[in-house]
């Protein structure tokens, strides 16, 4: 076997085992002050309600299949009006509930 054959078959090797391999990304990021809401599905979320931290809330209407919500943390506010605020908290826990075009629960969480 020639070099360059040698070469070309290790190389699709290793691409098809990258694919088999590959780590399913997380559908709730959470950086630099921005929330990153991934829908991994194949079906439309309606009423996305996201809370950070147990009291901070947000969403949208809907989140289509393959979508995503990018909000920053400013955009959650308390039951009473008050806003996260990045340069006082931290965020510890994400908790996502909707509900799919099946009527099914959809629930997410990240963090503690």
């Amino acid at each position: 076997m020639s070099a360059r054959l040698r070469e070309t078959s290790l190389t699709m090797l290793l691409a098809t085992c990258c694919g088999f391999c590959s780590i399913p990304r997380d559908p709730i990021i959470v950086k630099e002050g921005t929330l990153t809401l991934e829908n991994q599905t194949d079906r439309e979320w309606r009423n996305v309600r996201v809370t950070v931290n147990d009291h901070f809330t947000g969403g949208v209407h809907s989140l289509q299949p393959r979508g995503l919500m990018i909000a920053p943390l400013r955009d959650f506010q308390s039951g009473f009006g008050h806003r996260f605020d990045r340069g006082r908290m931290s965020v510890y826990r994400v908790r996502v509930s909707a509900t799919d075009s099946d009527g099914n629960a959809v629930t997410l969480k990240w963090g503690k």
